[in-house]
């Protein structure tokens, strides 16, 4: 009977630890799950160097043609001063430092996220650009200072959600002119690209940039690969999936009309699972099978819905009608969408006669 209770006590106390881990694995989000779909690939550039140093006027000339301009980010850039790129190589943070910059500090922005250059300074050994306000608010220190118990700058709560990247150079800053910078930052940001999807096809690999630069959408592919090869469609069908008995729904995508070659885009969730594409004398081409050469974009950040109300709300299935009333009013008795009459006849008062000058009933005239 002892050795019995010893044996069920150990069982209950491996069943305890076991359920207290799961627990904890299951409700800990940390750096590595929350920074696993940034990319830390980098090419760094091969750009000769003039051996003159940048002058006064140099530095003028940078100023004038870099700050306002725009660009795309090539990579996930922090919050913050703390990105620094050498000319001709990579990033001074290693992969593992750089991704806990952005678990830190937050991301100023994304991959192909338009961002602009709004201050440059030269000195020493490095082209400082701020980039999206910078890493300061302005006039950080005048903040503190006060005039008469009276703040020379108002603090308006404004927080700072730019970013910082230092070019540095083995000596002095060469005389560089604004092209030449640009293609030294190309590993992080792209100036050459003027739209938001020509930004995001660099940063993909070599197959499916290729497939986006010739307007071919494969199976596997994200709805923002998709927008990026192909555009925004020409219409939209969503229906639930036959057979699915949880109600699940997808989404395609149509390009094209007769006599032109008609391209049909399935999504379910996020991915593209099927591609037919319909040209006129041949025969349907579909496709279903995963051509992304192993390749596995980020997790979906979209899904497909019927509506934009769930069903249910309403005992017909549909969202319910505009009221007047307030959230939680109870709807008053005799159901509501209809006009509420009267059920019985009221006894209408007689109207008293209206006294004329002359008659009788004046008392001016008794």
């Amino acid at each position: 009977m002892t050795m019995r209770k010893h044996g069920w006590a150990l069982v209950v106390s491996c069943v305890v630890l076991l359920t207290g881990t799961v627990r904890s694995q299951v409700f800990v989000v940390g750096q590595k799950t929350a920074t696993d779909e940034i990319s830390t690939h980098f090419t760094p550039t091969n750009l000769s160097l003039p051996a003159t140093r940048m002058g006064e006027r140099g530095q003028r000339e940078l100023v004038r043609m870099l700050v306002a301009e725009q660009g795309f980010a090539h990579c996930a850039l922090p919050m913050g001063a703390g990105l620094t790129l050498h000319a001709n190589g990579s990033l001074e943070t290693s992969p593992a430092a750089y991704k806990e910059m952005i678990y830190k500090k937050g991301q100023a922005a994304g991959v192909g996220d338009r961002v602009v250059v709004t201050a440059l300074t030269v000195k020493g050994n490095r082209i400082a650009l701020d980039l999206n306000g910078g890493p300061y608010v302005k006039h950080r220190f005048l903040r503190h200072v006060q005039f008469n118990d009276n703040p020379v700058v108002a603090d308006q709560g404004e927080e700072a959600t730019g970013s910082r990247i230092n070019l540095v150079f083995d000596g002095p800053v060469p005389d560089l002119s604004a092209p030449e910078v640009k293609a030294l930052l190309a590993p992080v940001i792209d100036f050459g690209v003027k739209t938001t999807e020509q930004a995001y096809a660099n940063t993909l690999p070599p197959l499916v940039k290729q497939a986006v630069d010739v307007h071919q959408v494969l199976v596997g592919m994200n709805h923002r690969m998709v927008l990026a090869a192909m555009g925004e469609p020409e219409s939209k069908i969503r229906e639930k999936q036959s057979g699915d008995a949880s109600g699940g729904a997808y989404e395609e995508w149509i390009y094209g009309h007769e006599p032109q070659t008609i391209h049909f885009i399935k999504f379910v969730g996020d991915r593209v699972t099927v591609v037919e594409i319909a040209e006129l004398g041949k025969p349907l081409e579909i496709h279903d099978k995963d051509e992304m050469g192993g390749y596995n974009p980020p997790a979906p950040t979209r899904e497909v819905a019927m509506g934009d109300q769930a069903p249910g709300t309403s005992a017909s299935g549909q969202a319910q009608p505009p009221t007047l009333r307030k959230p939680g009013e109870p709807v008053p008795s005799g159901g509501s969408g209809k006009v509420q009459f009267p059920t019985a006849k009221q006894p209408v008062a007689p109207i008293p006669p209206v006294p004329t000058m002359g008659s009788p009933t004046d008392p001016h005239l008794r």
